[in-house]
């Protein structure tokens, strides 16, 4: 299966630079796999697909303030350091820009030597393994900036709105984009009509935001990420009718721990710790997610591949040319789409 099997044409003009004025205002494209229909509904109105039974997951991870700027100890050259993924207490894996201005030994002082990194090792897929003296949670929330996107113009003022509003435990470099369109009012609307609403963690890295450079889907390596499943979201999801995940961070996390749950055929337990690099593409058979909530994606990502797996090729392709036709929104600020 060819990467370029999953890439197609947007116009500039289709990347949302900037949230929708009210959280639940966004597009929601409603795809039912079974008929191939799509139906075209606002965000409020996704109480309208949920029912008694179902089990609506998120994932409550909360983005940190993990884009620092230092400089090399050696020369003063400005670098700027994103940390994206926690290996140790005072370990990270980050990516550098520019990353050739440091090698192995390498020495950042951040805050004129507050805190100070030491690069201990450059990976062949071009991230830095840096490990850092001082308080770096500290710093970061002092003086660190959230990563928005590459694509989102930086002198947008956003207060807060690439957070989801359930945003509770910190770790991510990314947002679960999915979730930013839900707000307290409707999620007590869904919990009111009999929805049952639970959380897992999925601290969004590298996995989710990495292109795919090889030429063959399968030759494709996924980066790892941690997560969290409490043991009430186990029981919940064992117990559900339908599940109903929000996010492809939601649907990773669930896949993963499919062998521990006893409903889809595996055992029950307590509370699930552990790391994922599962890749989920056309040919997968998803075991416990039954319905997605999720934006629109980047062409030929890991991403697209995923509802293409969950969805079909075809029908994801006749959805997002249809999209276009109508004026949604792509991407991290983009709208919905609801694939049952």
């Amino acid at each position: 299966m060819k990467v370029a099997d999953f890439d197609y044409h947007l116009p500039a003009e289709f990347i949302a630079q900037t949230p929708a004025e009210k959280r639940d205002h966004s597009k929601l494209m409603v795809l039912d796999r079974t008929s191939q229909r799509i139906e075209h509904k606002v965000f409020h109105e996704i109480p309208d697909q949920l029912f008694p039974g179902d089990v609506l997951v998120l994932n409550d991870t909360k983005v940190l303030p993990a884009n620092l700027t230092g400089v090399k100890e050696e020369g003063s050259a400005k670098v700027e350091v994103l940390l994206a993924r926690q290996l140790g207490l005072k370990k990270w894996e980050c990516l550098v820009r520019p990353g050739k201005r440091l090698q192995v030994g390498s020495r950042v002082l951040f805050g004129g030597g507050e805190v100070i990194g030491k690069v201990l090792e450059k990976t062949e897929t071009g991230e830095q393994i840096i490990e850092f003296e001082g308080d770096v949670f500290g710093y970061m929330h002092k003086q660190g900036e959230v990563p928005l996107p590459p694509y989102i113009a930086p002198d947008h003022d956003l207060d807060g709105r690439y957070q989801t509003v359930y945003a509770e435990k910190e770790g991510a470099s990314a947002a679960p984009t999915a979730g930013l369109h839900f707000t307290p009012e409707l999620l007590k609307k869904i919990q009111d009509q009999g929805v049952r609403i639970s959380k897992v963690t999925l601290h969004t890295g590298l996995a989710t935001f990495k292109p795919v450079y090889v030429e063959n889907v399968e030759e494709h390596k996924m980066y790892y990420e941690s997560f969290e499943v409490p043991e009430e979201t186990i029981d919940a999801i064992n117990g559900a009718e339908r599940v109903v995940a929000v996010g492809t961070t939601t649907v990773r996390t669930l896949e993963s721990i499919a062998p521990s749950l006893f409903k889809r055929g595996g055992r029950k337990g307590g509370e699930l710790k552990g790391e994922t690099n599962i890749f989920i593409y056309p040919g997968y058979e998803f075991k416990v997610v039954d319905a997605i909530i999720t934006n629109f994606h980047f062409p030929r990502s890991t991403l697209l591949m995923m509802i293409s797996a969950f969805a079909g090729r075809e029908f994801i392709f006749k959805a997002y040319q249809e999209a276009m036709s109508k004026g949604y929104r792509f991407f991290s600020f983009g709208d919905a789409m609801f694939i049952k």
